[in-house]
């Protein structure tokens, strides 16, 4: 039962990257078929993001008051729908239309798999399984595109959105069938405007909350960065064909998911927070060693290494930021889950076509990431600083109990859920 619920939970989380990643390698041939520039390609990734952050504002505060199986459900069918319309856009224009409304599909699967997490795990077990579902949802960026790079090899970009129809149809069907309820109905909240305000409002006064939520935002704005950017960088600057990219880009994710299986090892030793303040060293060491290696016009193998820092610093810091902001809102874990969505994807979203601005040059994409990069550290530090010594001592206290009464607890309420219908 545990296996199938992570199985399942780390397939819906890995709806952004595959819907993201996947069609990366065909950005320069789609602007050549749609006749279209640059910057309308990359608008096709920002709306999709957009949406993301709209739809997850929308279901999240939904699945705690009808639980979290009826929005997924409705979810994956528009998801499912507008990957067939994708892949017979006419027009960029139309592309974009299409991408947002696929975008809003796929923010339920986001969203209620992280409200799912919190429903069953709490402290430290909640940011070692957080880390095990980036382990298991990283393989998606990793093959996403280089199944893309394939895909090209056989058919245009418009087989690629045919894929993705395939794979939310598949989710679908794995939803109905073994994914359980996971919010108890004496658990929901009345679903009205006034109480989804007042969830928000309280959320958005919660100093240390929003200090969580935005410094994984702003580290993610610089991943979507370099999702916008390094597709032109890598091939139009330094040369990389499609599957070439495809390699360099799946080699990148990896890094993630080999970061979060360290940041798994380790949190039997440190807290939380303090992986969190490695891991954003991690990404302001790579960002600027990045920027430097740009600005002098270094070749690609001074690229890659900085470039890979980044990226992978995103196995260490997403668990853990997410786990602590989630940490105290059990009440509300749909609202909570959804705000962090909101703010990675808007944020992300406006920031990534700032990567298309360089034409020749890769210094735009490293400065804006190195920035993104410095902006989430400060806000960290500013934010949930005072709060420092009281998470230590509840993730301590966590750690001395033991996560195995949470981990059984996560495995008995799934099956209850289901057995009460």
């Amino acid at each position: 039962m545990r296996v199938r619920i992570a199985l399942i939970l780390s397939a819906l989380s890995a709806f952004a990257p595959l819907s993201v990643d996947m069609y990366l390698p065909a950005f320069p041939a789609m602007t050549d078929q749609l006749g279209a520039s640059e910057s309308e390609i990359q608008l096709t990734l920002t709306a999709f993001v957009i949406s993301l952050a709209i739809g997850q504002a929308i279901s999240g505060p939904l699945s705690d008051s009808f639980g979290r199986r009826k929005p997924l459900v409705a979810g994956l069918v528009l998801y499912a729908a507008a990957s067939v319309a994708c892949a017979f856009a006419p027009s960029a224009v139309a592309l974009v239309v299409f991408r947002f409304l696929q975008g809003l599909g796929a923010a339920t699967g986001i969203v209620i798999s992280r409200a799912q997490v919190r429903d069953l795990y709490s402290g430290i077990a909640m940011a070692r399984f957080f880390s095990t579902l980036m382990l298991i949802a990283g393989l998606a960026p990793i093959l996403a595109p280089v199944l893309g790079g394939q895909i090209l090899q056989v058919t245009s970009w418009r087989g690629v959105f045919a894929v993705l129809a395939v794979f939310g149809t598949v989710l679908l069907l794995s939803t109905l069938l073994g994914l359980p309820e996971t919010l108890p109905r004496e658990r929901r909240r009345p679903a009205h405007i006034g109480g989804v305000l007042r969830s928000y409002g309280s959320l958005f006064a919660n100093r240390v909350f929003l200090g969580y939520a935005l410094t994984s935002a702003l580290l993610f704005a610089s991943m979507f960065v370099y999702i916008s950017g390094s597709p032109f960088v890598l091939q139009d600057i330094f040369g990389l064909s499609p599957q070439g990219f495809s390699i360099v880009f799946g080699l990148n994710a990896f890094g993630i998911m080999l970061f979060g299986q360290i940041n798994t090892l380790l949190l039997g030793r440190f807290a939380p927070r303090a992986l969190t303040v490695a891991g954003l060293t991690i990404a302001l060491s790579g960002a600027t060693g990045l920027t430097v290696a740009a600005a002098l016009g270094l070749g690609l193998a001074w690229i890659l290494p900085p470039l890979f820092l980044v990226v992978a610093s995103i196995g260490i810091v997403m668990p853990n930021t997410t786990a602590l902001a989630l940490a105290d809102q059990a009440e509300h874990a749909g609202a909570a889950s959804a705000l962090i969505g909101v703010t990675q994807f808007l944020i992300g979203g406006l920031t990534a076509p700032l990567a298309g601005s360089g034409g020749s040059s890769a210094v735009p994409m490293a400065v804006v990431m190195t920035s993104a990069a410095a902006l989430s550290f400060l806000t960290f530090a500013v934010l949930t600083r005072q709060q420092a010594d009281r998470q230590h001592d509840d993730d301590h206290t966590g750690h001395e109990r033991g996560d195995e009464p949470a981990a059984r607890s996560a495995q008995d309420t799934p099956d209850q859920a289901a057995a009460a219908g």
